[in-house]
């Protein structure tokens, strides 16, 4: 796993948490939880190859 991979998510993180709170304080609480599930499908997007990886030796570990 890259250390850039990290930061990525951080960044998102960040990102949607300032769009998350001034979209709150504007009266916009639908377009908020909008922004944040969208951030998690993102990281979830980046993520996903490296869990798979990770079964795959697992798997490749106890030979199943």
């Amino acid at each position: 796993m890259n250390v850039n991979l990290i930061f990525k998510i951080a960044a998102v993180g960040i990102l949607v948490t300032v769009i998350g709170q001034i979209l709150k304080h504007s009266g916009r609480e639908e377009h908020a939880f909008l922004t944040s599930l969208a951030g998690l499908l993102i990281v979830l997007f980046w993520i996903v190859p490296y869990i798979y990886d990770l079964f795959e030796k697992v798997k490749d570990l106890f030979a199943l």
